[in-house]
């Protein structure tokens, strides 16, 4: 497990509070042929050390949230990042997830990651800031999106996985979360359905 890092607290208040007037994504049907997909034969760093491939999670269920990208306090967001929807939101939302990971634990999530196009080291130095128990897993080839078809948009020059959330089932999609707003307050809206599905 990755330690909590003790400044944890020093994250500007900036990047945890998402503006009133975020625009609201909507469904497209971009996810809509993922569920009963089989996790693909993809290899992927974890900020905890760890070489994942995607096809050997845990069985039982494990949660992917993938989201477009963390911001740094000292980088500038792309230009026009609050104006695409659902792109503003990511430090808030793995700070959420940090903060449910026990209750994700105890509706029966045997482990939970975090997945984005940034590479290792940008991921790492967002685990530290964070203070994230969990691993962000890395793919800024955008494996995982090819082999899937995970909807993505682009800004400036770039490539981002839209956000949504995978349940897998013993190495299969079993429900998708798509799309995801708020982002900050959807970790609640998993525990719940996780809860509902252990009896």
């Amino acid at each position: 497990m990755i330690g909590a890092d003790p400044d944890r607290g020093s994250v500007p208040d900036a990047l945890l509070r998402l503006p009133d007037d975020l625009p609201t994504p909507t469904d497209d049907g971009a996810a809509d042929h993922l569920v009963g997909r089989a996790m693909p034969i993809v290899r992927l760093r974890g900020t905890d050390g760890s070489v994942l491939y995607l096809s050997d999670l845990p069985m039982g269920r494990s949660i992917l949230f993938v989201y477009p990208m963390t911001a740094q306090p000292t980088r500038p967001l792309p230009e026009g990042w609050n104006d695409i929807p659902g792109a503003r939101g990511c430090t808030p939302q793995l700070r959420s997830v940090q903060d449910a990971h026990d209750d994700l634990r105890a509706a029966g999530a045997v482990a939970v990651y975090g997945l984005s196009t940034q590479d290792s080291a940008f991921q790492s130095e967002a685990v530290r800031r964070l203070g994230l128990t969990y691993p962000l897993l890395a793919d800024p080839t955008q494996q995982v999106g090819r082999a899937l078809g995970l909807p993505t948009f682009t800004a400036g020059a770039a490539t981002f996985y839209k956000r949504l959330t995978v349940v897998v089932q013993d190495g299969v999609i079993e429900h998708v979360f798509y799309p995801v707003f708020p982002p900050d307050r959807h970790v609640q809206d998993v525990v719940a359905w996780l809860g509902s599905r252990r009896w």
